[in-house]
């Protein structure tokens, strides 16, 4: 069997630098061994041994034959890798028999020997040339092959035993290769578009190698051929087997080696996106029933969910600002969450924390940070210039994910499906994920409102998901353990020894949307709406800035809160609150949208409405829809009965959460409905008194809610 080894020593020939040298001398130095070498010219140098093993300027010449790297079989493991188990099989039967011929023995030693070891045909007494003979005729084959297979074992072991595979059993076809680059050609150009057939890829392969090369200059393939041709080509560039969005996802993946972000602390990476909720909600400002989209931040690191933002029908840019400021200010726990579902005030975990009892207070619905890079898709609402300016303002960067490749933001995409999976579908109005697994009628379980399915899904994250061991939330010291985002967080700061908050608060006004307004002597109109307040520049001092209106000054608008907005003076830098002049008509905040709605609302019942009037009549609509008790509930079901664009079957029976926002929601906290009950009582009077006690007394809300309507 030959060797890997070969000699060094004077006489040993090598490859330097191209020219053929020879080893004329070997010395022991201080410095190491070194080599004296002589070229063809007789010229000497003087080398380290060190370098002339290891560079990559020499190439040692063997003297005998054996292996090497530039050989053209294969190794053994490559070769018997490529075997089922029967061929394997058949392999170890081989070398058993030919270890016989050479040894005597089938284990190849005498001290496996079995019973009747060794035969007297194949004993070492026996000449080599009667024993192959023996074993040809043992085995009913001649006496070549048996030739065939020791030499082979002698070279290559084992592997020189495996089944050779002809070349027609590498289904090799035999195209022109200008045919099969025609095809491929046209299979690319199809990638985007909708998915064609075998047929025609053929008809356009064929048509444009005649336009291209002329007629019989290439040999064309026969049409099963052609089909064999396809099928091959279908690995490299598929087209026909799988969805077209499924093959132009593989057509745009990048051509080089893949990269990827790994976050090494919390904050380092936040993660953010949009999605169409599987559910349907009812809209308290319009009554009707409404999509809801949900927009969410993620912390790559600990997949924290820092930010939730729940709005109907679509998402602003606004809306996405706010996502991230939740990040920066977190928002407050609910006063009913349990204990491990609430970040402390300062977000530094519990665990971490030296003073555990000096955390008092509500807490936080999660851990405050300062992302240090975002990471967004293309949609409009993530590209916007609000964003990216909050972005430059704040210093973080923003990496955007490449066109059309939801794996780049990975975990959140697979939060939205354990939201699915693990509350959405449970609850009433679940339609499915998409038209195919949509019940018939998903929206007559439909009775969430907007704010209750956002305060849901804030409860149900931080008490559920956040604490919830992830199979992708893994140390590499500690391969075995599973972590929740709340301890990868925990572990996160730990390793890190910080985190990022914000370092002033008045920042927040800088997530605002700005607008440049010129002051008047009444004030500041935005929206045909006034404002005034302290603070404001006076009438016809000029503006500073070089703004997009003459003379205009910047005011930060909160779109969800119309009733204030503010200004910083230039000079001081000071914060200051201009409020509308209608604000205290209203009760609440009140969003732009509402605004909007309440004017159609009152252009509709008056014949001169004024902002007043409107806010007034909205408020009276809106209070009704924000309702939470029973009494309240019908009331607005009643009332979205009588408007004629909407149409309120029968609901089913209510699936039953044990999350307290969702029995708070349906009425169902036994606790809140004993508070409330004796003011509704007092209002309402006798015959709604009795009315409720009706309710009070029935297990299921849905089962009647509509049967006054």
């Amino acid at each position: 069997m030959s060797r890997a080894a070969t000699r060094v020593g004077v006489g040993t020939r090598f490859r330097y630098d191209g020219e053929s040298v020879e080893v004329v001398e070997m010395a022991a130095t201080t410095a190491g061994n070194e080599v004296v070498l002589k070229d063809g010219h007789g010229r000497l140098l003087r080398l380290s041994l060190k370098e002339l093993l290891f560079s990559d300027r020499a190439v040692i010449s063997p003297d005998g034959p054996g292996p090497s790297a530039d050989d053209e079989g294969e190794i053994a493991s490559v070769v018997l890798g490529q075997l089922d188990a029967e061929e394997r099989q058949k392999v170890l039967e081989r070398a058993g028999h030919v270890r016989e011929v050479l040894t005597g023995y089938r284990s190849g030693s005498g001290e496996l020997a079995a019973g009747d070891e060794p035969k007297a045909a194949y004993a070492t007494t026996v000449p080599m040339e009667a024993r192959k003979a023996a074993k040809a005729a043992e085995l009913g084959v001649t006496t070549r092959t048996i030739e065939r297979w020791v030499a082979g074992f002698l070279q290559h072991g084992e592997a020189g035993l495996a089944l050779r595979r002809t070349q027609s059993e590498r289904s090799r076809i035999s195209v022109d290769d200008r045919w099969v680059e025609t095809a491929v050609e046209v299979m690319v150009e199809h990638a985007d578009q909708s998915r064609p057939s075998r047929t025609m890829v053929i008809d356009r392969t064929r048509a444009r190698v005649i336009a291209r090369f002329g007629e019989g200059v290439v040999p064309q393939p026969s049409r099963a051929t052609a089909f064999r041709l396809l099928e091959e080509l279908e690995r490299r560039h598929p087209l026909f087997r799988l969805s077209t969005k499924r093959n132009r996802d593989i057509a745009g993946r990048p051509k080089g080696p893949y990269g990827k972000l790994r976050p090494t602390r919390p904050g380092e990476y936040l993660l953010m996106d949009s999605t169409r909720l599987d559910v349907f909600a009812f809209d308290p400002l319009t009554l009707k029933w409404v999509q809801a989209e949900l927009s969410v931040g993620m912390d790559w690191y600990s997949r924290c969910i820092t930010g939730v933002r729940l709005t109907p029908v679509s998402t602003k840019a606004v809306d996405v600002s706010a996502v991230l400021f939740q990040s920066f200010r977190p928002r407050p726990a609910g006063r009913d969450w349990p204990r491990h579902a609430v970040w402390p005030e300062h977000g530094i975990p519990r665990t971490v924390l030296v003073d555990v009892e000096g955390a008092t207070g509500p807490g936080l619905a999660s851990p405050p940070l300062v992302p240090e890079t975002l990471v967004i898709d293309h949609g409009k609402v993530y590209v916007s210039e609000h964003l990216t300016s909050v972005c430059r303002r704040m210093g973080i960067s923003i990496q955007p994910a490449r066109l059309r490749t939801g794996r780049d933001k990975g975990p959140v995409e697979r939060y939205f499906r354990t939201l699915r999976e693990g509350l959405l579908q449970v609850l009433p109005g679940y339609k499915g994920p998409d038209i195919h697994s949509r019940g018939e009628s998903p929206e007559d379980d439909a009775f969430f409102f907007l704010d209750e399915l956002e305060a849901i899904i804030r409860e149900w994250t931080a008490a559920v998901y956040h604490c919830r061991p992830h199979s992708s939330l893994v140390d590499p010291g500690l391969p075995g353990l599973r972590m929740s985002p709340a301890k990868m967080f925990e572990h996160g700061m730990a390793r890190a020894g910080y985190i990022e908050v914000p370092r002033d608060r008045d920042l927040a006004f800088e997530f605002l949307q700005t607008k440049w307004r010129t002051v008047q002597h009444y004030g500041v109109e935005i929206g045909r709406r006034r404002y005034s307040g302290p603070g404001l520049p006076e009438p016809g001092v000029r503006s500073p800035y070089d703004s997009p209106v003459k003379n205009g000054w910047p005011f930060q608008v909160d779109p969800d809160d119309i009733t204030r907005i503010y200004f910083r003076d230039p000079a001081t830098r000071a914060w200051n609150t201009l409020v509308w002049e209608h604000a205290p008509s209203a009760e609440m905040p009140l969003s732009e949208d509402a605004l909007m709605f309440a004017r159609q609302l009152a252009a509709s019942k008056y014949r001169f409405p004024d902002d007043r009037l409107a806010v007034a009549d909205l408020l009276e609509r809106w209070n009704l829809g924000l309702g939470t008790t029973i009494a309240e509930r019908r009331m607005a079901l009643r009332l979205s009965r009588e408007q004629a664009a909407i149409e309120l079957p029968e609901s089913e029976a209510e699936t039953v959460v044990s999350l307290p926002s969702v029995r708070k929601a349906l009425g169902q906290d036994e606790q809140t409905t004993e508070l409330r009950e004796p003011n509704v009582v007092t209002e309402t009077g006798d015959d709604d008194e009795a009315d409720l006690e009706d309710l009070a007394g029935e297990d299921d809300f849905y089962a009647d809610a509509l049967e006054d309507v």
